[in-house]
């Protein structure tokens, strides 16, 4: 493994950290903000964030690859969030957690059928997903009930196809050669865009009361520097480095970061289960991140 290929493990492991942590500020914010007033707050700033890192504004060399950041913008910023968020109102957070997992399954089948140069996967691959959904599920199931609700957990299902999609395209659009920030600057600008129907639809209120309570200005900022501007850059460096399927096992991270942020920040204690969940999520993400049968070029 060479130099570049450890700084993007580095970074796809950074990544799934900070989005690991994400729903404490999220669950603060609820109490004065709609799920989608936070969804656009948080990639406004990240997109304010962004320009103000590197200005310079980004010439396509073909008006084609337009196609691929507004694609881009539509599915990973908005209806991947939206179908996440809309889930969550018909089902248990547990379902979505683990059905959200299923994403690095999409990727790597998706991957497969429409990338001809993409990476080839053996046995092991579809072994480590097995054994860490079998894992991510006694985390988010933790002993209790299944409970199936068609609606969200269906929906739920959609929003894993397409984190996948948007994984292949950002593969494409930093295939194309420009700056990484310039990139996702772009594809926060169209799913900003994309997301402004959806925001006036549901009762857009920006009542500025709401921005001047110190721990809402705080998790605002934390979401939309920390694991939007910051997070998006540094998946999309993993993606271009390590590929869209080797980056997306990282995903079955989130959980567990999720475990040990509630442990530490809301003290709640890890039963067994949940204790059994981390090693058999750890052992998939192993097997299935170190078993690749690499062709010449990744996807």
């Amino acid at each position: 493994m060479d130099k570049k290929q450890v700084t993007g493990h580095i970074a796809a492991l950074f990544t799934v950290v900070m989005w690991g942590t994400t729903f404490i500020s999220t669950k603060i914010l609820l109490q004065d903000f709609t799920p989608i007033e936070i969804l656009f707050f948080r990639f406004l700033s990240g997109l304010l964030v962004l320009i103000a890192a590197y200005p310079k504004y980004l010439r396509l060399k073909d008006k084609k690859q337009e196609f691929t950041f507004a694609a881009a913008g539509l599915c990973g910023i908005c209806l991947y969030y939206l179908l996440e968020n809309i889930a969550l109102t018909y089902t248990m957070a547990s379902n979505v957690g683990v059905i959200i997992s299923v994403a690095p399954f999409f990727t790597a089948v998706l991957s497969h059928i429409l990338v001809k140069t993409g990476e080839r996967l053996k046995v092991q691959f579809f072994a480590g997903f097995f054994v860490a959904m079998a894992g991510i599920c006694l985390i988010s199931f933790n002993g209790s009930k299944l409970e199936l609700n068609p609606a969200g957990d269906i929906l739920a299902v959609i929003a894993a196809f397409v984190w996948a999609v948007y994984s292949l395209l950002t593969k494409k659009a930093s295939s194309y050669g420009y700056n990484i920030i310039q990139t996702t600057r772009r594809i926060f600008i169209y799913g900003i865009i994309f997301m402004l129907p959806f925001l006036f639809i549901s009762g857009f209120n920006a009542d500025i009361q709401k921005f001047v309570k110190p721990q809402n200005a705080l998790n605002l900022i934390y979401l939309g520097i920390g694991a939007s501007a910051v997070c998006f850059v540094t998946w999309s460096y993993a993606v271009k480095v390590l590929g869209a399927v080797k980056t997306s096992v990282y995903i079955y991270m989130v959980p567990v970061i999720t475990v040990f942020t509630s442990v530490i920040v809301l003290k709640e204690k890890v039963t067994w289960i949940a204790a059994t969940g981390i090693v058999f999520t750890l052992a998939g993400l192993f097997l299935s991140e170190g078993r690749f049968n690499s062709r010449k070029n990744s996807i």
